[in-house]
Formats: structure tokens, sequence, C-alpha cells
């Protein structure tokens, strides 16, 4: 009975977001050449559908532990699925999210992605898209836009702890600002890579600020502890 329940949720589910995501893209990238705030406001329309029917079509709760002020800072968040992804426009008001840069090629979307100011990762392009990386994220933080990395790289099922994607030190080192590292737990309710998702609650674990200025491997440890503070603690370094 509860898996044929949340078959039903699903399939609700993904017809409305499929939906919503189709009229906000194409609102937003026929928004690109009047309004930039248009294309924000499209953008950040979607993401706030998209948590109301995790609420009441999934069934899941969404839990904040800690606060996330809106500031020229680099937040890492732990990346479990889709969710936190989706998320992010309605967590900061214009936040700047590292992006792989195969996404950007995505009809439309890829379009809205550019003028809405997500940063590219071209993990393959060596020193010349580094610098590019950077250059757009001194950028961001010069507009007063928080930074967000997804620092494992991917998506990491729950309860799983792999070491940090090398990009983050580059990043660390070369923009010397605070770090938020911050904790989710949305593998469990929001799987990734399964289209079947499952009430319950998702929660926001916000670790505490970590100062620019650390020695690589005390910066990537405390980050690593922290954005896995809502794993099972028997799995945390599980290398």
């Amino acid at each position: 009975m509860r898996t044929a329940l949340a078959l039903c949720r699903s399939i609700l589910f993904w017809l409305l977001f499929v939906l919503m995501s189709s009229v906000a893209s194409i609102g937003a990238v026929v928004a690109l050449p009047i309004s930039h705030r248009a294309t924000i406001a499209f953008v950040r329309v979607w993401a706030r559908f998209h948590r109301l029917i995790c609420r009441f079509v999934l069934g899941q709760r969404i839990v904040v532990e800690g606060d996330m002020p809106d500031s020229p800072v680099l937040y890492v968040f732990k990346h479990e699925s889709a969710f936190e992804t989706i998320e992010q426009p309605l967590l900061f008001r214009h936040p700047a999210v590292f992006a792989k840069e195969e996404l950007f090629s995505i009809p439309v979307w890829g379009q809205a992605a550019h003028f809405y100011g997500l940063i590219p990762v071209d993990r393959d392009g060596g020193g010349k898209a580094m610098r590019a990386m950077l250059g757009a994220a001194k950028a961001a933080l010069a507009s007063g836009r928080p930074l967000v990395l997804f620092a494992e790289g991917t998506r990491v099922p729950h309860g799983q702890a792999p070491a940090l994607r090398p990009g983050f030190a580059g990043m660390y080192r070369l923009l010397g600002v605070p770090v938020v590292p911050v904790a989710v737990n949305s593998g469990i309710a929001y799987p990734p890579r399964r289209w079947i998702k499952w009430p319950g609650t998702i929660t926001y674990r916000v670790g505490e600020t970590i100062p620019p200025g650390l020695p690589r491997e005390e910066a990537e440890a405390r980050v690593r502890a922290a954005i896995n503070a809502l794993n099972p603690p028997e799995a945390l370094w599980a290398d």
C-alpha cells in the first residue's frame, strides 16, 4: 500500500514538475532581452513551485537548522539528489551556482542558465577553464551574490562520504572568502536517479563557518565532516 501510494504521488509530481519546468524555462528565455529581474523571478517561481509539490503532493517536509545568510561567501552543499540543486533559487535571492558544463547545452534551459548567472564547470578544460570559472566567481562575489558549490562533484547516495573533488581546494585558496558547509539528507526521500519519491523530512543543517586561509587539509576535513553531519556515524568516513 505504501509503495502504491508513493507511486501515484510520484506520477502526479513529475507531471506537474515537467509542466512547470517547461513554462518557467520558456518564460525565462522570453524575458532575456527584456529584463534580468524577470528571468530571476521565473527561476524563483519554478523553485517555489517545486517545494510546494514536494510538500503537498509527495508529502515531504523541509526543515532548516541554522541560518544561511544571503551574502558573498562560498556555500558548500552535500549533494544527495537533484532536490538541493532545484532549491538554490529559493534558499538565496540570486545564487551563483557552479554547474556541470554539459548542462548548458540543454535547449532553452541552457540559455536561461547562462543569463541567470550559473557558473560552468569544465572539468577537462585545464587552466583556461579554471581561470574563466575563477573570474566568474569573483564577479559574482563582487556583486554580492553567494557562491554555491557541490564539492563532491556528483550526486552521492545517502550514507556515503566521498572525498571532495580537487576543485574545492582551488576555489578556497584563490577566492579567499569564508566557507559555509551545509549538510542535507535529501537522498532518503528524494533518491537520486529514481523517479519514485517518498514522504518524509528533508533537513538542511548549516555547519560552522570556516575562515579563509587555513591549510588545504584542514579546510577539506572540516567541510567534509560538516556536510556529512546528517549521515549515519558509522558511514561518515567510509573510504
